[in-house]
């Protein structure tokens, strides 16, 4: 229960949100004292000196409260080490193992809530339950299971992983959510952060995404749909779901354990090279971003698994479909163009899709971040994780130094549905280097963006075509229209009063005629041109066809 202010009203509950609470905020004042106050007194050097130091203690002292805590906590942590970008690598190497620090529930408990859940004592509903849980992640926890023959028989499945919410989850995540709603009404008074990202937006859409992750009928819905995006494709596996033992708190699932992906010596010794897993994974997420717009947004290690057959392939096989993205078709277009932008080396081209996704305001002077970006391809571009990291550490120290002042000049603002987009990015990048140090993303982003080039271009030709039959129908109806209204004028059927009206409709019909005319040449040009260029035997017609039009202009002119 929560009081009328969202505070929680049972007295532990009290207590776990206002210790949240009384870590966020002394955490702001620091930052606030290093990062506003400082600077304005002339002492920026010291703010700069103790940033990486700062950081790395807030997140150790965030991962302590991370453990104890649980909850939505966890998510928070990892979200933040999932933030490459923005928090130097010691920061998001001590958030990093937050998963795997969630101690399991008694399995006495577990007990209680699935027969609860089920309506019937687990004997009855499994033919088995291993206790030990085979994973424990901070909502609920994963046991390895066997149906029984008939339900067996019936779904075709025999070896299932029963996944069950961690008792009181429900209570624990509104706690929670009521202290990051807290926060997040904080930082919007804050006008260095809220001239740059809505706090409550954010903290809305990460809510909408933990109570989704609790409810497990979403979770199973959302894995058949991604298993429907993905139907044929032979680089993916999803694993079934068991609809007869499953509810909001219990979903079972077919057993698809395999090699984690980043196991390279299990990948090896099943004769599979990691480094020909790497560039596949890398694709599929990119099919997700920015084809289908459904993504899996916590592609970690140990959602992922490596399937091995017996004539020597392998599939992808996800798992845990709790936290899924999906990406407008505003956003997905202005994803492909950065990702176009990207490939082809172009700093002006990628500001402008940055743009286009909304991380940059339009009011932004982009001169300067245009030739920062094209500095960065012209020196960095193309190289890969294991190139980069012998390049003169100083050359990089002096490049973000001169890159990060220019960034928190610019107005940059973090776009709602973009914390997701942004954690499987990252994730993807880390699964794809630890699988091959000698990794290089270009090359699983050129061919990428290549094919998105010719549909863009494929596109271009389709509203190119149809804007021209459109032209030519109002060409070839408007004659008909004036026409008709001039009958209409001669036979009263329209009541004219000044006598020099015939002249001017007259006048206006003979350029209309002409403009149409025009209009209809330059569309038969422009769309023959671009269909030449594409190969296509129409275009060379429409080319000559165009010629009528001309004419017919130039000699009414003439005449006129």
């Amino acid at each position: 229960m929560a009081s009328a202010e969202g505070a929680p009203a049972r007295p532990a509950a009290r207590s776990r949100y206002r210790r949240i609470l009384r870590f966020a905020a002394w955490n702001l004042a620091v930052q606030w004292w290093y990062e506003l106050f400082l600077p304005r007194i002339g002492l920026q050097r010291v703010a700069d000196r103790s940033r990486t130091r700062r950081l790395l203690r807030f997140a150790r002292r965030f991962r302590v409260l991370a453990v104890e805590l649980g909850g939505l906590m966890i998510k928070v942590g990892q979200f933040l080490s999932s933030r490459l970008d923005v928090l130097p690598p010691e920061v998001t190497s001590e958030l990093a193992g937050l998963q795997d620090e969630v101690p399991p529930v008694p399995f006495a408990a577990i007990r209680t809530l699935a027969e609860a859940e089920l309506g019937l004592p687990l004997e009855r509903a499994l033919a088995e339950i291993e206790e030990r849980p085979i994973a424990a992640a901070s909502l609920g926890q994963a046991h390895r299971a066997r149906l029984r023959a008939d339900d067996a028989a019936e779904t075709g499945i025999a070896e299932v992983v029963v996944k069950v919410q961690r008792p009181g989850i429900d209570e624990i995540v509104a706690v929670d959510l009521a202290a990051l709603r807290r926060v997040g009404g904080w930082l919007s008074r804050v006008r260095a952060v809220s001239s740059r990202v809505d706090a409550p937006a954010l903290v809305a859409e990460f809510a909408a995404t933990s109570l989704e992750e609790i409810d497990y009928l979403h979770e199973a819905a959302a894995s058949e749909r991604f298993a429907a995006d993905f139907a044929g494709d032979a680089r993916v596996a999803i694993p079934a779901v068991v609809w007869e033992r499953t509810t909001r708190r219990v979903l079972t699932l077919e057993d698809v354990t395999a090699i984690k992906i980043t196991d390279a010596e299990g990948l090896r010794a099943a004769g599979i090279d990691p480094a020909v897993v790497a560039p596949v994974f890398a694709a599929v997420m990119f099919d997700q971003m920015f084809g289908t717009g459904y993504f899996h947004a916590d592609p970690h290690p140990g959602n992922i698994f490596v399937t091995p057959s017996a004539d020597g392939s392998w599939k992808l096989t996800f798992i845990d479909f709790g936290m899924m993205g999906a990406v407008p078709d505003s956003t997905r277009r202005g994803l492909r163009r950065l990702l176009i932008a990207a490939a082809a080396r172009d700093g002006a081209g990628l500001v402008a899709a940055v743009q286009d996704v909304g991380v940059l305001l339009p009011s932004a002077d982009t001169t300067e971040l245009e030739r920062a970006m094209t500095q960065l391809f012209a020196r960095f571009g193309g190289m890969g994780f294991a190139q980069l990291r012998e390049v003169d550490p100083r050359e990089f120290r002096d490049f973000a130094t001169e890159f990060g002042d220019l960034v928190r000049s610019l107005p940059f603002q973090l776009p709602e549905n973009f914390l997701l987009v942004i954690r499987a990015a990252s994730l993807t990048s880390g699964v794809c280097s630890a699988l091959d140090p000698e990794f290089n993303l270009w090359d699983s982003v050129e061919p990428y963006a290549a094919q998105l080039l010719r549909d863009e271009r494929r596109n271009v030709m389709q509203d190119v075509a149809k804007d021209t039959m459109d032209a030519a129908g109002v060409a070839l109806r408007l004659p008909q229209r004036i026409d008709r209204l001039a009958a209409r004028l001669e036979d009263g059927s329209i009541a004219v009063t000044t006598p020099s009206l015939e002249r001017w409709l007259a006048r206006l019909e003979s350029r209309l005629r002409r403009l149409m005319s025009a209009v209809l040449f330059g569309a038969l040009v422009l769309s023959g041109a671009i269909l030449q260029a594409a190969g296509v035997d129409l275009g060379a017609w429409l080319m000559g066809a165009s010629v009528l039009p001309l004419l017919h202009a130039l000699l009414a002119s003439r005449r006129h």
